[in-house]
Formats: structure tokens, C-alpha cells, sequence
């Protein structure tokens, strides 16, 4: 593809052609209305389902960019750094946390400062913190030509060439105004052409598909139509990638922004009934071992039960922590707790072993 060239995305907002997309805007809207309003169950905290899920979604939209690690092993890796065997998986698992921080410091921005450059370089900051493509101007929008294309390909090879690094301002400035704009008739059309104008740009040397992510949840929890940031769009995107790929193109060659569009609201919908069913069966879970926790007779016991679910690797030092009660106190829960067959061990250790809650990532993988 010798006579490719920097693609220059035109700027937003584009013509939209409403009449195709009424049945496809209804159905994502109900079932992200439908996912926020299970988050108002009376008996469990939102916040026990909140970690997990989203910790989800940071492990898949970084698999997408070739993270191996698996939820699980992230999990264990904030309890114990040194559990996980190679040090590429500790650099995965690290990624995956950035991935997750990046989102949790974005959404505490949102009521002090909209959706925009200053937003997401911080994001993108601490996204690569520490980790694969931490050298690559961090936090700062790229300076030079990059491409797309197969791992190790030239440029010349290349499948697409974003815009150039001197049209970046122009083109963020622009985008910046039109997802902070209440002009585009529905939100979710909004955010589904802010996202594909995102990847065209393509502002930073590395991350941007995470940002491009990120900014999804970010979103739809900015315009209240999610209360917490649970929407796992990337398991969609990861699952239909080649559709997601030649949705994009689409619009690139053609313009074609319905096209596009209606994938990515199909997503919305598709991804909000799935959230909603992991929902659903971790406040039934919650609500069957609560039952046989509030039989041990602890005061400590309930909120042990609530820490598992938004940590579900633990070992002793963190829970002393966090529950402040004797050890001894803390010992008797996690033999309680292992009878009761709510934590698994799976450190071969005699000091701080290391438990599992399978029953909740049963849930979640």
C-alpha cells in the first residue's frame, strides 16, 4: 500500500442519518437503563459489584492489546506482587490495574473538569505507568507519524496512517467541543461517533485503543445513564473484531457512519444484558452466603463477606488490615470461611496464604 496516506478525519459533528437508527437507539437505551437500575438493589452495596466488573473490563481491553493475564491472576497480583510467576505476567497484571486506576481517577475528574485533553492525558499518564510503552511521551500527545498495521510491518505495509501529529490540536480541539456538546440528537449515536473519531485521530504514541475505551463508560456515566462505570464494551468489541474493524473502515472510505453506528449500539445492548446478568447472580450469591455468614456469630463476618466480594483474593495481612480486628479474630473468619466454602486456598505457603472466592469468578470469567 505504497500510495497511502495520513488519513485526515473531517470534523465533527457529521450528518447523521437518524430514520435508520430509532429501533437500534431504543434498544441500547432500555438495557443500559435496565443495567443502571439493577445497581438500586436494597440488600448489596453497588460498590462490592463495582471492583470486580470493572477490574473486567481493564483485563479485556488490555488482552486486546496482548495482555496474557487473566482476572484472576490481576486479583492476586494486588495481594501479593511476587505470587505471579514470570515477570511478564506481573507487567500484564500492573497494565491491567493502570487500566482500571485510569478509569476510577477520570470518573472522580469528571465533576471538575468535562471530557477532554487535559482528562484523558492524565489517564493516559497513569495508564502507562510503569509498564510497555512507558517511554513513549507518556501523558502528552505524540509528535510523530504513526501507523497501523501487522506486528513488525513497515510503513509502507501499513493498513492505516492516522492523521499527523500537527493536526492533532485542530482535530482534539474539535472533538473536545463536540462530546462535551448537548446539540447531537441521542447520546449514545454521540458517543459512538466521538469513539471512532478518537481512533482516527489516534492523539498518543501507545494506548490509544485503551483510551479509546475508557472514554465509553467515562461517558455514559458523565451523562447519567449509568451509575457506575460496569459496561464490559470491549469483550464485544474483542469477540466481533473483524466487524469492528470493518465498521471503522467504513466510515473512513465511505463515510458510512450508520453502518458503524448501529454496530457499536449493538454492543451497548448486547454487553448491558450481559452486565446485568453478572448482576444478578452476584447479588443472589451475595444474598446465599450472607446467610450462612451471619450464622458465625461475628461482628467482623458481614463485612469480611463485602471485602471478598470487591477483592476476591485476600490472605491474612490485608484482611487485618482492612477488618483492624485481633489476628486471632481474623484467623477463626478464614477457617469460617474455608468450612463454609465461600474461600479456597491456593498458596502452597505456610505464612500469609493466599484464598480464592471461586464462586464469584465463577461468575465473572
Amino acid at each position: 500500500m505504497d500510495d497511502l496516506k495520513p488519513y485526515i478525519p473531517p470534523l465533527l459533528p457529521p450528518k447523521i442519518d437518524y430514520s435508520e437508527l430509532i429501533t437500534s437507539i431504543g434498544d441500547a437505551r432500555e438495557e443500559i437503563g435496565n443495567l443502571s437500575g439493577s445497581l438500586l438493589h436494597p440488600v448489596v452495596n453497588p460498590q462490592l459489584l463495582v471492583t470486580p466488573l470493572l477490574t473486567k473490563e481493564a483485563v479485556v481491553s488490555s488482552s486486546i492489546e496482548g495482555t496474557i493475564a487473566t482476572l484472576e491472576q490481576v486479583f492476586r497480583y494486588e495481594v501479593e506482587k511476587t505470587s505471579l510467576e514470570n515477570e511478564e505476567l506481573r507487567r500484564d497484571a500492573q497494565e491491567i490495574v493502570n487500566y482500571r486506576e485510569a478509569l476510577e481517577e477520570s470518573l472522580s475528574q469528571l465533576d471538575k473538569r468535562a471530557i477532554g485533553e487535559n482528562l484523558l492525558k492524565k489517564a493516559h499518564f497513569i495508564l502507562l505507568d510503569s509498564v510497555r510503552g512507558s517511554q513513549k511521551d507518556r501523558g502528552n500527545f505524540r509528535k510523530e507519524i504513526v501507523f497501523i498495521g501487522k506486528p513488525g510491518a513497515r510503513i509502507e505495509e501499513a493498513s492505516f496512517i492516522p492523521a499527523p501529529p500537527e493536526k492533532i490540536p485542530e482535530l482534539f480541539k474539535n472533538w473536545e467541543k463536540y462530546i462535551n456538546s448537548k446539540k447531537e440528537k441521542d447520546p449514545l449515536v454521540q458517543i459512538a461517533v466521538a469513539h471512532y473519531q478518537f481512533e482516527a485521530i489516534h492523539p498518543f504514541l501507545d494506548g490509544n485503543g485503551r483510551i479509546g475505551r475508557l472514554i465509553i463508560p467515562l461517558f455514559l456515566c458523565d451523562r447519567k445513564m449509568l451509575r457506575y462505570p460496569i459496561l464490559n464494551i470491549s469483550e464485544y468489541f474483542e469477540e466481533n473484531r473483524s466487524d469492528y474493524i470493518e465498521a471503522l473502515r467504513l466510515v473512513d472510505v465511505y463515510g458510512d457512519w450508520n453502518t458503524w453506528i448501529k454496530f457499536f449500539l449493538l454492543g451497548l445492548k448486547t454487553q448491558a444484558l450481559r452486565t446485568q446478568e453478572s448482576v444478578l447472580k452476584i447479588i443472589y450469591l451475595y444474598n446465599e452466603e450472607k446467610e450462612a455468614v451471619q450464622k458465625m456469630g461475628s461482628v467482623y463476618g458481614i463485612p469480611m463477606l463485602d471485602f471478598i466480594f470487591s477483592k476476591p483474593i485476600v490472605n491474612y495481612p490485608v484482611l487485618k488490615n482492612y477488618l483492624d480486628a485481633s489476628p486471632q479474630t481474623v484467623y477463626n473468619l478464614l477457617s469460617k470461611f474455608e468450612d463454609e466454602g465461600i474461600l479456597f486456598e491456593i498458596s502452597d505457603q505456610k505464612r500469609n496464604r493466599i484464598y480464592v472466592f471461586r464462586d464469584l469468578f465463577g461468575i465473572l470469567q
